[in-house]
């Protein structure tokens, strides 16, 4: 620069320039590959070698290295970030919890935990004609692009630069779908997530899968989240039948959620279902009738279904995939019992309530539950006396044991237990009746006799085991005789089962409320036949007040039914059923408190007889008997029941004793083919029939006169016990081999 010549300017660079040379070549050679590829030894021809170059073999190697190293990263860098940064799914998990009806009719529903009516919505539980204005309204490529669409991207840049204004969206339905799962700002940063976001949703999941998040989470105003939620909310119907107007509204909602609501805004919500339905006739995405359909009628905010309020909090915390609990309910009877009780408790103003519960025997699944009409607190399932209804049972297996039988005569007189008196309801006695009489007209002596021979014991085994969950009252101890007038607490769950179980022949079985749900078997009641016999009694019990004995009405259905009242009026019970069907009827204080002159009779047998009426006829079943039909013949020691006053009196005085096997005998039963034989048992004195057992199980009951066979199992000792008509027992001892 200046005078300075070009000679000088190169004296003073050369130098400089070298010495940069010379630092680049030290610091190659300081780290450079050769340290990880050192030269090798070249062979010359003529023998001998040299040193030179890197080995061709190795560098071609470690470039393929390196670029297998850069073409793995590019794949795996978005498997990495996708798994390292998964789309966040809470929003759309965290949806309404759905109590439906067996043919999925909505019952219930609960908001989200965030407030939001966000029920669970698939494609299929749409109108299709919604799903097309949709589509061709938001993101009419959606089944051909991965998530992202470069015609609409192009589209809506090319419109903001020419107009200078935003004319449409380039937004997927997909890159909506992002946006509802995680929503954020309008930003340049935001827009690029939804990108990416959207990207990696149609990598993971279905083009339905997408659409089902849509039509779940896209905002319908309010706190309304979902096509099914506000469908019902705005149009009062499920979104399958939707017409062209009502799902113009619903696709132009989310748009603008806050300022089209129906209920606020009707006048805007319907303009901007009109002005899509042009648009969509214009671009010739919609036929021109179907845009000409009339205007749907805007009404407010209808409520949500609050139907089987007691089930729906019940279920509500099981955990499902999707939110919703099918139950076995039927809609339609589930809404007339809760009308029907509604009416009912209305008219009585004491503060009374109701429980009730109708069972289809058939399957043993919960038609219809209502726990309380006023009442929070689910009152089928608290346990309070139940009074009479158990008495039944007590029959039952006194019919098991022969005991008695319908036409045996029974004594109906005051009788002391200890220092205990019962009485009966009207504190009146009948004398002698028959076993018939006693358990229609709920008579107290008589079941408590006939539990002191059955076993208060062996009767709440029997119900335990038939499902029923019993509490007897603290420090009360064993299970004793005041369990046959409601000394104890069941629930109305519980007791309806039981009758269930009489119902299908003394077999009980789990009641189920839950579409799908297991029913383990049970141990029997008692014999189909015991169980006939206690239906048939039951069959011709009187019928409530104002109401005609089946063989009476023209359209009357047998129903076999018990009443029970628990001490002081405080609960009122009665619980029936017929071949298909079973109903059980509570009704008292939630509180307990007495209802005087309100018993089971005159407050819940009405009831019960009313929710039959709700219930479909069922075909021809056999009519009860006539009652003049003349009563069969009973054995000597089947005509009177034997208690304890009256027992020395009875032909056949003498306790039983068994005749064979003799005590302490060892019996060989080995046949001579090696096959095990049987054991045939003999006894005499007391009263018939007997009853045999072995090591505590009873045997088949025999036909009288045939003599009775035990079949063992293995060999061993066997305790075999005979157990006359008058209760009187006797036992051996014995081995088999």
């Amino acid at each position: 620069r200046g005078s300075a010549t070009r000679n000088d300017v190169d004296t003073r660079v050369k130098p400089a320039h070298d010495d940069i040379k010379r630092r680049t070549s030290l610091a190659r050679d300081s780290f450079s590959w050769r340290q990880y590829f050192p030269r090798t030894a070249v062979p010359q021809a003529g023998g001998g070698s040299r040193a030179g170059g890197y080995n061709m073999m190795t560098g071609w190697i470690r470039r393929r290295r390196q670029a297998l190293a850069l073409v793995a990263a590019m794949f795996l860098l978005p498997v990495v970030a996708d798994r390292l940064f998964p789309p966040d799914l809470s929003r759309y998990q965290d949806r309404s919890v759905t109590v439906t009806a067996r043919d999925g009719e909505l019952l219930h529903t609960f908001t989200t935990s965030d407030g939001k009516w966000r029920l669970a919505t698939t494609p299929e539980q749409v109108d299709p004609t919604y799903i097309r204005m949709l589509l061709a309204a938001e993101d009419n490529r959606f089944r051909e692009h991965r998530g992202i669409d470069p015609l609409a991207l192009g589209r809506a840049a090319w419109q903001l630069v020419s107009s200078q204004r935003i004319v449409s969206g380039g937004s997927t339905l997909t890159m909506q779908v992002a946006r509802l799962l995680e929503p954020h700002g309008r930003s340049l940063f935001g827009k690029v997530k939804d990108l990416l976001r959207a990207a990696q949703l149609e990598e993971r999941y279905g083009k339905e899968e997408i659409l089902a998040m849509y039509l779940t989470l896209a905002p319908f105003g309010g706190n309304i989240e979902g096509v099914r939620a506000a469908s019902l909310a705005w149009f009062g119907h499920e979104p399958n039948q939707l017409t062209p107007g009502e799902a113009a509204i619903l696709v132009a909602l989310p748009q603008r959620p806050a300022h089209l609501r129906p209920d606020r805004h009707p006048e805007a919500a319907l303009a901007a279902a009109d002005k899509l339905l042009a648009r969509l006739v214009a671009d010739g995405r919609l036929a021109p009738d179907v845009a000409e359909t009339p205007a749907p009628q805007i009404a407010p905010r209808r409520t949500f279904p609050a139907r089987a309020v007691h089930v729906a909090e019940r279920l509500r915390h099981r955990p499902t995939a999707d939110g919703m609990l099918k139950t076995t309910l039927d809609g339609g009877l589930q809404q007339s019992l809760e009308d029907l009780a509604a009416r009912e408790i209305g008219w009585t103003g004491d503060g009374g309530d109701m429980a009730a519960i109708v069972v289809d025997n058939r399957d043993a699944t919960i038609r219809a539950w209502i726990g309380g009409v006023h009442s929070a607190l689910d009152l089928a399932r608290t346990r309070r006396s139940p009074g009479s209804a158990l008495k039944p049972f007590i029959y039952g297996l006194a019919f098991e044991d022969l005991a008695i039988l319908p036409d045996t005569l029974i004594e109906d007189r005051p009788m002391r237990f200890g220092n205990w008196a019962p009485e009966d309801f009207d504190r009146g006695f009948r004398g002698q009746v028959t076993a018939r009489e006693a358990l229609q007209q709920s008579l107290n002596l008589p079941a408590v006799e006939l539990l002191d021979r059955v076993g208060a014991g062996r009767l709440t085994a029997a119900l335990e085991g038939a499902g029923a969950h019993l509490v007897f009252p603290s420090g009360g101890g064993e299970p004793s005789l005041p369990l046959a007038l409601g000394g104890v607490g069941i629930s109305l769950q519980d007791l309806t089962g039981l009758y269930v179980a009489l119902a299908r022949g003394g077999r009980p079985v789990p009641l189920r409320i839950l579409a799908g749900q297991a029913a383990p078997a049970r141990p029997l009641l008692f014999s189909q036949h015991a169980a006939s016999l206690v239906t048939e009694i039951l069959r011709g019990a009187p019928p409530p007040d104002g109401r005609l004995p089946p063989l009476l009405a023209a359209e009357g259905r047998p129903i076999a039914y018990k009443t029970g009242t628990s001490y002081g009026f405080r609960d009122a019970w009665a619980v029936g059923y017929t071949e298909d069907w079973t109903v059980g009827i509570w009704t008292g204080r939630r509180d307990g408190t007495p209802r005087p002159g309100l018993y089971g009779r005159n407050t819940a047998a009405p009831l019960l007889f009313d929710v039959f009426d709700l219930l479909p006829q069922e075909g021809s079943h056999d009519r009860v008997a006539a009652a003049d039909a003349p009563a069969p013949h009973l054995p000597q020691g089947l005509q009177q029941f034997a208690t304890r006053g009256t027992i020395r009196g009875l032909p056949g005085a003498q306790p039983p004793r068994i005749l064979y096997p003799p005590e302490g005998a060892v019996i060989d039963l080995t046949g001579a083919d090696g096959s095990r034989g049987t054991l045939a048992l003999e006894a005499d004195g007391g009263a018939l029939p007997y009853r045999w057992s072995v090591n505590g199980v009873p045997l088949p009951p025999t036909q009288f006169h045939a003599v009775p066979h035990w079949t063992p199992d293995g060999p061993g000792f066997a305790r075999v016990t005979v157990l006359d008509g008058a209760g009187r027992k006797a036992s051996v001892t014995v081995r088999v081999e």
